[in-house]
């Protein structure tokens, strides 16, 4: 084992060069705008930054998912000839009220599995619905699970858009984590102002098309809707022409002729024919544009659009453009997100855990280094070295990954300097072992090197796994701990297995006339 070839030589100290380089380029090159020069995150405890706490609105979607309930009711009711009185939708509760004689056979239809009402789940062995009578007054009403199956899908969409709406503002290493059945998690690092991400949250961002009505007066399938930027109401139709749905992209652009901050949309197949139609079949008619019951603009169709290109204009600054076009192309939320909680650690905090995180790291590094020299000389000074070597490996990887750290991270730095110690002083005590029976220098470390090699690995690779374990199934600041530890483990198992052990073969290859202790 203590054989080195020169391939094995050049890859151990070039691996050790490579990572050593992206470890100082933390300390050098800290302000660098360089690209190629990585530099590992501060997680929001280090750096400061922001925490939102979003909860998911689901009454919404709820209410939405009954009067479609309600419209399937109706269908099916006039289907089995079922007479009913009123058909009522009060406080996410469908109240129907029907024959007596009518209510056994409306019963047997919602109890059927095969029926496209009330949903049944396999998984649970239960129905989405349930149902109670009272006299002739039949009441639905979700289930248990039917709003579990609501909660999760709102929620699971809702992450998947929080992400694509912080990720679109370049904000590095964010934080989306789900908290319960309702509530999202969101830790921006080094975000001091989180008022735009609030705002882009905040918006469920639901765009529609629809044509303004020719009527000044409310009636049947139309609806009155205010201007986003004024008191002005505008008469529209409620049928939708094209929604958010059928965009694929979005971009905030300066229109030639009016100089004006425009958002240039495109349109998916489907969506470009139907808009196409629309504004075919309606020249000099207003258009209007509206995002979450608000309307943007209006403005007249002058010829077909037919191309599945158009653009949406509403007195934006450059800013406003810009995010409009962002909640565009992320999609809109499935509900309302409400934030409950938020806080802004600030940079001192941070400052103060990295020095404290640094101090504890030096105190416990100068004790380890010392305690190695004084019991084993020579060879605890290999050990030493094999030690700060193992720091810049942990660092060059961290910062080669672009990792997160955290403060709990610098504690997982902490445990690898003891682990590496631990390597090293199975190592020598089982070299003292082969030392008293073997005469030969060179034997006795190759035997202890070797024999010991189970012992660490052992220890390593149990440790490993349970950072992997924390890895997966912990969040935030226990992932933190994880990656740092795992990483650790395995820089560990390089630096004393490669290069003390090479560092060590030197010294013996080089004084095996001498008289050598350990």
């Amino acid at each position: 084992m203590l054989y080195f070839s020169k391939t094995k030589i050049i890859i151990i100290y070039s691996t050790i060069i490579f990572l050593s380089f992206f470890a100082l380029n933390n300390i050098f090159f800290s302000n660098n705008s360089f690209k190629l020069l990585k530099k590992i995150n501060l997680g929001l405890d280090l750096q400061g930054g922001s925490y939102l706490l979003l909860e998911v609105d689901t009454d919404p979607i709820i209410e939405k998912k009954l009067q479609n309930k309600i419209l399937s009711l109706r269908k099916i009711l006039k289907e089995k000839n079922i007479n009913y009185k009123s058909l009522s939708l009060k406080n996410n509760k469908i109240t129907i009220k029907i024959p007596e004689e009518k209510i056994t056979i409306l019963e047997k239809l919602l109890l059927d599995k095969e029926n496209s009402i009330n949903t049944f789940y396999t998984k649970f062995n239960d129905y989405e619905l349930d149902y109670s009578i009272n006299e002739n007054i039949f009441n639905l009403s979700f289930s248990k699970y039917g709003l579990i199956e609501i909660n999760d899908s709102a929620l699971n969409q809702s992450i998947e858009i929080v992400r694509r709406r912080v990720d679109e503002t370049g904000t590095k290493e964010p934080t989306i984590l789900k908290r319960g059945v309702n509530r999202i998690l969101i830790e921006l690092p080094g975000l001091k102002e989180p008022s735009r991400i609030k705002k882009l949250l905040g918006k469920t961002a639901n765009l529609t098309f629809k044509f303004a009505s020719e009527n000044d007066s409310v009636e049947f399938g139309v609806e009155k809707l205010f201007f986003e930027k004024n008191d002005q109401s505008l008469i529209v139709n409620k049928r939708v022409v094209i929604s958010g749905e059928n965009l694929i992209d979005a971009k905030p652009s300066v229109d030639n002729q009016s100089n004006e901050t425009i958002v240039l949309f495109s349109l998916d197949r489907p969506g470009a024919i139907r808009f196409g139609k629309a504004t075919q079949q309606n020249v000099n008619k207003k258009l209007a544009i509206i995002l979450d019951n608000k309307v943007i603009s209006a403005p007249v169709v002058r010829e077909p659009i037919l191309g599945g290109n158009g653009q949406i204009s509403g007195n934006f600054t450059f800013q406003e453009a810009t995010d409009l076009a962002l909640l565009l192309r992320s999609g809109a939320l499935p509900a309302p997100l409400n934030i409950i909680e938020e806080r802004t650690v600030g940079p001192d905090l941070g400052e103060d855990s990295i020095k404290a995180g640094t101090f504890s790291l030096i105190i416990g590094f100068v004790l380890v280094i010392f305690f190695m020299f004084f019991k084993y000389r020579f060879f605890g000074l290999i050990s030493d070295i094999s030690l700060v070597v193992n720091l810049f490996l942990l660092v060059g990887v961290l910062t080669l990954l672009e990792a997160t750290l955290t403060l709990p991270g610098i504690a997982g730095i902490i445990l690898t300097v003891g682990m590496a110690v631990d390597a090293n002083v199975l190592i020598f005590e089982r070299i003292k072992e082969e030392m008293k029976t073997e005469k030969s220098y060179l034997h006795a470390f190759d035997r202890g090197y070797k024999k010991a090699q189970s012992a660490v690995l052992d220890a390593n690779i149990t440790t490993l796994i349970s950072a992997i374990i924390l890895f997966f199934l912990g969040s935030g600041p226990v992932k933190g701990f994880a990656v740092t530890l795992g990483i650790g483990i395995l820089t560990t198992l390089f630096s004393a297995y490669f290069f003390a052990r090479h560092l060590t073969s030197l010294y013996i290859m080089n004084n095996k006339d001498k008289v050598i202790k350990i």
